[in-house]
This record gives C-alpha cells, sequence and structure tokens, in this order.
C-alpha cells in the first residue's frame, strides 16, 4: 500500500519520555559523570545529567527522563547545551516528516507557575529550530494558554492536544487561537469501552466543537488506543471506530491516535506499532501522535506486508493470534 499521507504529530519533546541508565543513549564517562549522547545533524554531542536527577525515584530504577533533563539545563543549568538539546529533538522530527511537535511538560514539576515558565521556554526554544506548528499538550488549560500565547502564528494553525467531554473548557482555549484540535474520545467521567460508547462520545464532542467555529479540516479525531497487552480485541476495536468515524464524517476530517499505546507490555514494540499505523490506515486514518523516525508515510510504504513479521504483528493486532501466544513464541525465539 502507497502511503501517500500521513500527519505525524511528534511525541519526543515529552517530560515523561525516558531513556535506560547505562544504555545507548546515557552513559558514565571515565570519570563517572551521566550524560545523554545523541546526534545534532552529524555531529555527535553530549547533554550532562544534572545532581538533581540522580536522587529521583526514577534513577534509582535505571531511568531518566532525558527531555526534561534538557529543559532543566536550558532553564537552570548549562542553559545553551540544554537549549541544544531540545532544538535537535525538534529538527530530527521535522526531518523525519513531522507536520507538528508535540509539547507536554506536565510531569517536570508540581508548581503551576512553573509549568507555565517552563512550556513557553520549550515552545519558544522549538520554534528557534524548526519551521513547522507545535501542538500543545496538557491536561491543564491554563498550561494549554500558556503555551498558545507563545506559539508563531506565522508558522501555521497551533495544534491542542487534546479537548475532549471532560476537558470541554479547553475547547474555548483553542477556538480563542485559532487553533487545530485533537478531539478525544473520552467521556464526561471515563474512558469509553466500546466502538458504541466511543462513538457517542465522537458524536457529542463534534457537535460543540462545531457550534464552537471548528471546521472539518481543523478537526483531528482521537478514537483512543488501549493496549492489547490487556485485551486482545483492543486493536479490532480501535480499526472498527476509525472506520466508522470515516464512514459517518467524510473526508474533511483527519483521524488520528498515540497508535504506540497499543504496544504497551509487548516485546517488538516498533514491530506492533508499524504495523498497526499500517492497519489504521487501510482502515481510514491520515495520521497519528507518533515518533516520525519509526513511523511516517515513507516508512509505512515501504513494509514488507508479505514477511512473517508483518503477519504475525496483524494476527496479534486484530485478535487472531489469542493472547498473543505465537507472536510472544517468534519473539523469544529470534525470529521477530
Amino acid at each position: 500500500m502507497k502511503v501517500e499521507r500521513f500527519i505525524v504529530v511528534g511525541e519526543n519533546i515529552h517530560c515523561t519520555r525516558i531513556y535506560k541508565v547505562g544504555g545507548q543513549f546515557v552513559k558514565a564517562d571515565a570519570g563517572g559523570r551521566f550524560a545523554v549522547h545523541y546526534r545534532d545533524g552529524g555531529r555527535a554531542a553530549q547533554l550532562a545529567v544534572p545532581e538533581v536527577f540522580l536522587k529521583t525515584a526514577d534513577w534509582e530504577n535505571g531511568k531518566v527522563k532525558h527531555c526534561a533533563v534538557g529543559i532543566w539545563q536550558g532553564l537552570y543549568g548549562e542553559r545553551e547545551a540544554g537549549a541544544a538539546y531540545i532544538r535537535a529533538l525538534a529538527r530530527q522530527q521535522e526531518a523525519a516528516g513531522a507536520a507538528y511537535l508535540d509539547i507536554n511538560v506536565d510531569e517536570f514539576s508540581t508548581d503551576a507557575e512553573e509549568k507555565r515558565r517552563v512550556m513557553q521556554w520549550t515552545v519558544a526554544t522549538v520554534q528557534e529550530a524548526v519551521r513547522i506548528p507545535v501542538s500543545i499538550d496538557s491536561s491543564n488549560t491554563a498550561i494549554l494558554q500558556a503555551g498558545l500565547e507563545a506559539c508563531d502564528p506565522g508558522r501555521g494553525r497551533p495544534m491542542v492536544n487534546s479537548v475532549s467531554l471532560e476537558r470541554a473548557d479547553a475547547i474555548d482555549v483553542a477556538a480563542a487561537f485559532q487553533a487545530v484540535v485533537i478531539a478525544s474520545a473520552a467521556g464526561e467521567k471515563g474512558l469509553p469501552a466500546s466502538q458504541e460508547e466511543r462513538m457517542a462520545n465522537i458524536e457529542r464532542l463534534l457537535g460543540r466543537l462545531k457550534a464552537a467555529g471548528f471546521e472539518d479540516r481543523r478537526l483531528h479525531v482521537d478514537p483512543l488506543v488501549f493496549p492489547i497487552s490487556t485485551d486482545g480485541q483492543n486493536g479490532r476495536r480501535f480499526l472498527d471506530t476509525v472506520r466508522e468515524v470515516r464512514r459517518r464524517y467524510g473526508p474533511a476530517v483527519h483521524i488520528v491516535a498515540g497508535l504506540s499505546n497499543v504496544s504497551f507490555g509487548m516485546p517488538n514494540r516498533k514491530l506492533i506499532n508499524q504495523v498497526f499505523a499500517w492497519l489504521a490506515v487501510e482502515a481510514g486514518a491520515d495520521g497519528g501522535i507518533v515518533d516520525p523516525l519509526q513511523i511516517n508515510a515513507e516508512i509505512l510504504s515501504k513494509l514488507d506486508t508479505q514477511s512473517e513479521a508483518f503477519r504475525l504483528a496483524r494476527a496479534l493486532l486484530l485478535g487472531e493470534d489469542e493472547f498473543g501466544v505465537e507472536y510472544i513464541q517468534a519473539a523469544r525465539d529470534g525470529r521477530i
């Protein structure tokens, strides 16, 4: 299948993102000082991990939130080094085909005012590096507004990630800044368990958005992805909902989702995520909140749909491989 268009909302500038301490990206030098190793264009670079991160529970568990390290350094420590890291993450995603860059700083701090400053600094720093618009991602409308205030309207409408029935106040914020929105299928008091609940929530939410002046082309519907490790039918339910959204609302609305959620708890997540994105496009989706270095239109177009790996992942995602027995065995055998 030739994927002509896939709207990538790059997910990599997010304060929950982690690297393994002692792994490929976070290493100690001869003096025992840890740094995040990365490439900025063709140049090797390092970002020191400050002392404050060495005292966290994450570090004790062998993990570090690398985006948070970059932001902390940019604001409070080695400022140019921190800003350079965030700019490099932005440039990598733009070069890989991202249409928007999602920015989330909710877990950087528990202080609301600090998070506002952090969001505005991060948006400004990203915009120094790329020309594409950003997606402001937060569960707090004050943080959404802070991010939108920092957006340069000259690069196109910013995105709000996300609005839903339980976060209806975000609709007014998005409307005030003429943003496009990711419209989540979440309900007022919880997540939907079935396709019918998803569609009912989407119908109510889109009604509110259209009443607020949002045209179809500004709507990116998110039917919500849940892990197949908790329910083997979650992949099929999502894909069926994508088909129904496309049938009911036509070609003008967009359909996106956090596609990598499907693979939590499974081996070889990259394979699952890529095959799931392919299946989502086949069903009618035209985008995703993904890592563009792993999922974009070119990568999806080049997937070998006749391979054993594709066949096994597809069966897993469609609920045909009960409990993922065949897929997991293939991963253990090193066949995928």
